[in-house]
């Protein structure tokens, strides 16, 4: 059978669930896997070994203005008729299916020549009316028609009917269930979107903390309580599994990550951005992280002083989500779904 994954490059979290994939793509002779990934220039993509010789193109993002989504932005920036250029233009004749983490060309490429498409991912638990995930009729349809397919498979943080748990992959669970000793008092922040001078505005008084800070702008130095590190994937998950608790926007991957590795978890949702409100209703109405919609000293003084972690251990899912594309995608969603998370089951009666 011959693959391509598609991946939408603009967010880390679409990248984290794509090496998962690719880990078990690369055990398996009967399968054959290209990639193409869009949303994000081929310069400010790194560590994309995994991806082997991957095509890319300019594909669709979010404009992103002082740490909210810019409706305005969005529809002036991106290049549609490129996009539309590019749909037309990809030739997927020689694939048996198509897979797209939300990345757009190949999914409007598949969806125009009749090539079956499965979407994996988070923003695909928004397709069915879902309470625990409140967003309206046209927020929806949004993202139905951002990126379409045939199949969906949706992931989730609980057992809801067609969704599956998080796609994390070995490397994190193995690296973090009780093999790195916790450093009490540390704390990740990942702000990707807000002003790194706001970040360290809302950083300096709590100096009785130690905070390792990832972000596009910075350069690594240490300054006072603070430790600055540029984007690193090796780097992130090292300091990751280290660190008592995490801060974040309210991106479903790196939240995940904080639950499967029983971090505490403070999220910002980016403004603007609904799919992110929709996981931080969510995160507080499950007592799965506290929540705060703007750089807030106050919250974060009462998070870092009072918040208890929530931990969720998932299964491995990527290897028999590979063994479900290898056999055809051919045994309905609700019945993988049911059987992955059985496994969850297993797990929490396993550590109860």
């Amino acid at each position: 059978m011959k693959i391509l994954y598609a991946i939408q490059g603009t967010g880390n979290g679409h990248l984290t669930r794509a090496y998962a994939m690719a880990a078990e793509f690369a055990q398996r002779e009967d399968l054959k896997v290209d990639y193409l990934i869009s949303g994000r220039s081929p310069s400010a993509l790194f560590e994309m070994q995994a991806f082997g010789d991957f095509s890319w193109r300019q594909g669709l993002s979010f404009a992103t203005r002082g740490g909210r989504v810019s409706l305005l932005g969005t529809v002036s920036k991106n290049p549609w008729l490129q996009f539309w250029q590019d749909v037309k233009e990809l030739n997927l004749s020689s694939y048996d299916l198509v897979v797209t983490d939300f990345e757009p060309v190949a999914a409007w490429a598949a969806k125009r020549q009749g090539v079956p498409c499965v979407g994996l991912g988070r923003q695909y638990a928004f397709q069915k009316h879902n309470h625990q995930l409140p967003i309206n009729s046209l927020q929806r349809a949004m993202l139905k028609q951002f990126a379409p397919c045939d199949t969906a498979i949706g992931t989730h943080w609980q057992e809801v009917p067609e969704l599956v748990p998080p796609l994390l992959g070995h490397a994190l669970n193995s690296a973090g269930h009780g093999r790195t000793a916790m450093d009490i008092g540390h704390f990740l922040v990942y702000l990707p979107f807000e002003s790194l001078a706001k970040i360290k505005e809302l950083l300096a008084p709590f100096n009785n903390f130690r905070f390792s800070i990832f972000h596009p702008q910075a350069t690594r130095m240490e300054n006072a309580h603070c430790q600055y590190y540029p984007p690193s994937r090796q780097g992130f998950a090292e300091v990751f599994s280290q660190v008592q608790g995490v801060i974040s926007n309210a991106g479903f991957e790196t939240s995940s990550e904080a639950l499967a590795l029983g971090k505490k978890l403070l999220v910002k949702p980016l403004s603007g951005q609904f799919e992110q409100y929709a996981n931080a209703h969510c995160l507080a109405e499950h007592d799965l992280a506290s929540v705060m919609f703007g750089l807030d000293r106050e919250c974060m003084s009462m998070w870092l002083r009072h918040a208890i972690p929530a931990q969720i251990k998932w299964p491995d899912i990527a290897p028999q989500l590979v063994n479900w594309l290898a056999d055809g995608a051919d045994e309905p969603v609700r019945s993988l779904s049911l059987r992955l998370w059985g496994q969850e089951k297993e797990n929490r009666q396993a550590t109860a």
